[in-house]
């Protein structure tokens, strides 16, 4: 996934980019909770792709195995 702008969050928030400066500014504790949200949301996006590269990896291994069985 590409890195978020500020643009492209404050679109998804459905606010201007200027009422995220400004939470920012004023409102730190809530600026620092909505970023955290959006590197949550990256953190579950990159752990489902690890399990299933490792789901990949898996049957890969096991497709090894058992044509190796076979011969």
């Amino acid at each position: 996934m590409l890195k978020l702008t500020k643009r492209d969050m404050a679109y998804h928030l459905g606010i201007d980019v200027a009422t995220l400066y400004n939470w920012r500014k004023n409102k730190p504790n809530l600026y620092r909770i909505v970023m955290l949200g959006f590197k949550f949301d990256d953190a579950i996006r990159k752990s489902k792709e690890n399990y299933e590269n490792l789901l990949q990896a898996d049957e890969s291994i096991k497709s090894e195995m058992s044509d190796k069985k076979s011969t």
